[in-house]
Parts: structure tokens; sequence; C-alpha cells
């Protein structure tokens, strides 16, 4: 499920309101949260799943959480590195790294 939030919305509620539901998938049992790099200017409004997991972490306790994904042409990969193995480190070994293409290549028409 996407973070979606109404354009205009309050950040920091709608960001809690993401923390709280991952920490719920926690208590629920759920075994992986996917956290998603978006940049659409107030609809989804986790531009850094780096610090979303590292917070998430923190409040939670079993639950794996993934970066889905983070957008390979805007960071370095051995920054991408160095920042997960930081946060594999933080969480005890509760993330995952997934990375894509930034955007989806367009369909001919």
């Amino acid at each position: 499920m996407g973070p979606f939030h109404r354009v205009g919305e309050n950040p920091t509620l709608a960001l809690d309101r993401d923390l709280e539901l991952v920490q719920w998938l926690d208590y629920l049992g759920f075994d992986e949260a996917w956290i998603g790099e978006h940049h659409s200017a107030g609809w989804e409004t986790i531009s850094s799943p780096e610090i979303f997991i590292a917070v998430a972490a923190d409040r939670t306790k079993h639950i794996k959480l993934g970066t889905g994904v983070i957008s390979i042409p805007y960071h370095h990969p051995f920054n991408i590195a160095n920042r997960m193995v930081q946060l594999d480190h933080m969480s005890h070994g509760r993330v995952m790294l997934g990375v894509g293409p930034a955007r989806c290549p367009e369909t001919p028409t």
C-alpha cells in the first residue's frame, strides 16, 4: 500500500500516521513493510525511505523494513550501500534493500 495523502494535508501528521501503520503491522505479526522513495510534492511524502526506516525500526520490534525502492539515478550507489549498511547495524538486521530505475519506461503508442 502506497503512502498516499491528500494534497495540502499536514505532512507531519501524514508521516506520523504512516509510522503508526508500520507499528500496527509489527504488532499484528506482519513480516515485512516496504517503504518507497517518492517525490510527488505532497501526495506521497516519503522522500527518504532510509530516514523513515530508521524511525520505524526504533518504534518496532520484529518487522523487517525494506526500501521499495530507492531510485538509483538520484543517488551514488556507494552512498546507498553506506546508508543501508548503517541501517542494517542499527536495526539489528531488519532492513532489506530494494532499488529501481526512478521511473517506468514509457509504453510506445
